[in-house]
Protein backbone atom coordinates (compact mmCIF):
# COMPACT_ATOMS: atom_id res chain seq x y z
CA UNK A 1 0.00 0.00 0.00
CA UNK A 2 1.15 3.60 -1.07
CA UNK A 3 -0.76 6.83 -0.28
CA UNK A 4 -0.36 10.09 -2.24
CA UNK A 5 -2.00 12.74 0.05
CA UNK A 6 -4.02 15.39 -1.81
CA UNK A 7 -5.89 18.28 -0.62
CA UNK A 8 -8.09 19.00 -3.38
CA UNK A 9 -10.78 17.33 -1.46
CA UNK A 10 -12.47 19.52 1.14
CA UNK A 11 -8.76 21.11 2.22
CA UNK A 12 -8.20 18.09 4.08
CA UNK A 13 -4.56 17.52 3.46
CA UNK A 14 -3.80 21.26 4.34
CA UNK A 15 -0.08 20.96 6.44
CA UNK A 16 3.08 19.83 4.59
CA UNK A 17 4.43 16.63 3.70
CA UNK A 18 5.48 16.28 7.34
CA UNK A 19 2.43 17.25 8.92
CA UNK A 20 0.18 14.71 6.96
CA UNK A 21 2.73 11.77 7.77
CA UNK A 22 2.44 12.82 11.40
CA UNK A 23 -1.21 13.16 11.75
CA UNK A 24 -1.96 10.11 9.54
CA UNK A 25 0.74 8.15 11.74
CA UNK A 26 -0.42 9.56 15.23
CA UNK A 27 -4.57 9.41 14.46
CA UNK A 28 -4.89 6.47 11.84
CA UNK A 29 -1.87 4.09 12.77
CA UNK A 30 -0.49 4.27 9.22
CA UNK A 31 2.43 2.04 8.87
CA UNK A 32 2.80 1.95 4.75
CA UNK A 33 4.79 4.53 2.72
CA UNK A 34 3.18 8.12 2.02
CA UNK A 35 4.90 10.31 -0.37
CA UNK A 36 4.42 14.05 -0.87
CA UNK A 37 1.20 15.55 -1.60
CA UNK A 38 -0.27 15.53 -5.51
CA UNK A 39 -2.77 16.74 -7.15
CA UNK A 40 -5.35 14.14 -8.46
CA UNK A 41 -7.67 15.63 -11.00
CA UNK A 42 -7.18 18.87 -12.93
CA UNK A 43 -4.78 20.10 -15.09
CA UNK A 44 -2.15 19.64 -12.43
CA UNK A 45 -2.84 15.95 -12.35
CA UNK A 46 0.24 13.76 -11.81
CA UNK A 47 1.17 11.80 -14.14
CA UNK A 48 0.90 8.93 -12.33
CA UNK A 49 -2.88 9.72 -11.45
CA UNK A 50 -3.06 10.84 -15.31
CA UNK A 51 -2.55 7.49 -15.80
CA UNK A 52 -4.20 5.58 -13.17
CA UNK A 53 -7.38 7.40 -14.72
CA UNK A 54 -7.37 6.15 -17.78
CA UNK A 55 -6.56 2.42 -17.41
CA UNK A 56 -9.39 2.25 -14.56
CA UNK A 57 -12.17 4.93 -15.53
CA UNK A 58 -15.03 5.38 -11.99
CA UNK A 59 -17.96 3.22 -11.95
CA UNK A 60 -19.82 6.43 -13.52
CA UNK A 61 -17.39 5.70 -16.51
CA UNK A 62 -15.88 9.88 -15.45
CA UNK A 63 -11.69 9.62 -14.41
CA UNK A 64 -11.87 11.79 -12.01
CA UNK A 65 -11.41 10.77 -8.64
CA UNK A 66 -14.55 11.64 -6.46
CA UNK A 67 -13.03 12.27 -2.72
CA UNK A 68 -9.71 11.05 -0.71
CA UNK A 69 -9.24 7.45 -0.49
CA UNK A 70 -9.94 6.27 -3.95
CA UNK A 71 -7.77 3.18 -3.90
CA UNK A 72 -6.18 1.00 -7.19
CA UNK A 73 -4.20 -2.06 -7.30
CA UNK A 74 -1.83 -2.79 -9.65
CA UNK A 75 -0.30 -6.11 -10.24
CA UNK A 76 2.86 -7.27 -10.00
CA UNK A 77 3.02 -6.50 -13.92
CA UNK A 78 2.57 -2.52 -13.24
CA UNK A 79 -1.00 -3.18 -14.78
CA UNK A 80 -3.81 -1.43 -13.45
CA UNK A 81 -6.36 -4.05 -12.70
CA UNK A 82 -9.10 -2.67 -10.36
CA UNK A 83 -10.46 0.72 -8.83
CA UNK A 84 -11.98 1.33 -5.39
CA UNK A 85 -14.15 3.59 -4.01
CA UNK A 86 -13.17 5.89 -0.80
CA UNK A 87 -15.94 3.59 1.20
CA UNK A 88 -13.81 0.22 0.45
CA UNK A 89 -11.52 -0.78 3.01
CA UNK A 90 -8.27 -2.16 2.78
CA UNK A 91 -9.33 -5.35 4.02
CA UNK A 92 -12.08 -5.30 1.75
CA UNK A 93 -9.26 -5.09 -1.06
CA UNK A 94 -7.30 -7.98 0.55
CA UNK A 95 -9.72 -10.21 0.23
CA UNK A 96 -10.10 -10.27 -3.54
CA UNK A 97 -5.96 -10.22 -3.69
CA UNK A 98 -6.28 -13.36 -5.02
CA UNK A 99 -8.67 -12.46 -7.89
CA UNK A 100 -6.42 -10.30 -9.64
CA UNK A 101 -2.60 -11.91 -9.54
CA UNK A 102 -1.36 -12.95 -12.78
Amino acid sequence: MLAFPCNQFGAQEPGTDDEVSEFATSKFDVNFPMFSKVEVNGDGACALYQMLKIAQPGEDGKADIPWNFTKFLINGSGEVVARYSPQTTPEEIAAELGQHLP
